[in-house]
This record gives C-alpha cells, structure tokens and sequence, in this order.
C-alpha cells in the first residue's frame, strides 16, 4: 500500500478514531460524509466500486460502529458506485448469521467467499454478483460471445464437489442454530477480559473476537506489535492457538462447531496468557509513564 487507482477512505474503527463526545452514529456519518467527500473529489464517474469487509478480520477484528454501512450504501446509491463485500473470513455463519451483510443490514453487488465454503479442507473461492452487475455480462455475453475471463484452475471440479459437500453438511448439522447458541457464550467471555489491565478493548460478534493490548487505557496507546506475538506464544504454552492479528490484537476464530465448554477452556487459556503478558510488560517497564 498506497496501490494505483485504489483510494483508501477514513477507517471505521470507532475506538481508536472517535472523537471525545461523538456516538457511534455520529462517528459512523462523519466517515460516510468523509467517503463522499473522497468520491467528489475523484469524481463519482471514475469510482467503480467500494471493497470493505462487514468486519475487518485480519485489521484486529474491527466491528464496523452503528450505522455505518447504512450510510456509506446511502452515498454508493447516490453516485451508482458498487458495494463490494468481502465475506472471506465473515460468510457461512461466522458472524452469528449466514453472512457477515445479513448481520449488519449490508447489500451487497457483489460478494466474495472462500475459506468456510470448504471447511478449508481444500482451496476454493467463489464471487457472487447480483443482477445488477451479472445482467450486463449476461446481455454481453449472448451479443458478442463467451466473457472468457477467469483462472487457468477457476472452477476446478475437486474443490468444488468439496463446497457442495461442505454446504450439505452445515444444514444437516444445523451450524446456524449451534452458532446462535455458543455464540452469546463466547462474546460474554470476551468482554470479560475487557477488565484485564492491558487489554484497551474486547470487541467480536458470533464466533471471532479480539482483545486490543495497550500500554494505557487512559491513552489507548498500543504496545509494539511484537507484544500481541508474545501474548499469543503465552496462549500456545497453555495449549491455545490464537492469532497475533493488526493493530496489536490477539483475536479468536474458533470452528463452528465449538461447544460452550471449550469455549471456556480456551478463555481460561487465554486469560493465562495475558497474565502472562501483564507480568511480562511490567517486568521490562513496558507500561506507559503515569
């Protein structure tokens, strides 16, 4: 990053970027009003379509503040820009339901998928376009011939058999139901170590959370990153797999079919490790000066 032709807009993480006083909503349109500005700026005309995750995975597990894609889809609507939504990590119920645009009122044009189709169990990815952007293709294609773009393995019949199967299976397991159950679980659990000395944040939705480290809650001054990387080799120690994620968060996605027990045992682990970690910091006067 910076990438040609590709513009960022402001980030939606309230915690770090709410101003003192401003609600979540009040936030949310300030970066909506920010993205228009963006947009006039380059010219709507020139802005073919906007990229967001419903909740930035790999970023820290950044939930997006009430409202926001409400009004950033307002301003899309309003200059004919696509919402593109990237449902890699947030499809097949990880977000507690269907999809990560079913949780937060998001309608998308178009949508990309991988990871939980297969279970991962082998690679697949798949994009999903609504009639908006399929129509067009469609008419062109019946015009002028095949639309030959794609990949030399697109479509690939081992992986996709693999989907199917995988599809199957989360109805007959009824993964949907078993989310809605565990997942009330998992978040309590969470907010819980919101209380941890260095913990700045707790944050998730259905079944993936993070918790922010921080030298302050005061500040919400963030450690060096290799803190979250030491914080989650502490997890390993008591045999826990976590991510050391963006943002210094250590974050959680645990497989859908996780039971509420486990969901203890992995934040009793957890809760191990960022004791470890508060003991660590506080040995090498790593906490910010009072």
């Amino acid at each position: 990053l910076p990438i040609k032709n590709v513009l960022h807009t402001g980030s939606p993480h309230f915690y770090h970027f709410g101003n003192e006083g401003e609600s979540e909503e009040e936030f949310a349109t300030r970066r909506a009003n920010e993205l228009e500005e963006l947009i006039l700026a380059e010219g709507p005309e020139t802005v073919a379509g906007f990229v967001a995750e419903p909740v930035m995975g790999a970023g820290g597990v950044i939930l997006p503040p009430k409202g926001y894609y409400q009004k950033v889809q307002a301003v899309l609507d309003k200059y004919d820009i696509l919402m593109i939504a990237d449902e890699v990590i947030c499809g097949f119920h990880r977000t507690g339901q269907l999809f990560g645009c079913n949780t937060y009122g998001i309608k998308p044009d178009i949508m990309v998928v991988a990871k939980q189709l297969s279970s991962a169990y082998l690679p697949i990815s798949a994009v999903i376009l609504n009639e908006k952007v399929y129509g067009p293709i469609r008419d062109f294609s019946d015009e002028n011939g095949v639309l030959a773009t794609g990949f030399t393995y697109s479509g690939h019949p081992v992986p996709a058999a693999v989907a199917v199967e995988t599809l199957k299976i989360y109805e007959e397991m009824d993964i949907a139901s078993h989310v809605a159950k565990v997942a009330p679980v998992m978040q309590e659990r969470l907010a819980a170590l919101g209380d941890h000395p260095i913990v700045g944040e707790a944050r998730g939705v259905g079944l993936i959370g993070a918790c922010e480290l921080v030298k302050s809650k005061e500040t919400r001054e963030n450690f060096a990153p290799a803190i979250a990387s030491y914080c989650g080799d502490r997890c390993i120690d008591h045999g826990l797999i976590l991510r050391a994620a963006a943002g210094n968060a250590v974050a959680a996605c645990p497989p859908l079919i996780i039971t509420e027990s486990e969901i203890n045992q992995m934040f009793d682990a957890f809760k191990l490790a960022l004791d470890d970690t508060w003991d660590y910091v506080q040995k090498e006067e790593l906490l910010a000066a009072e």
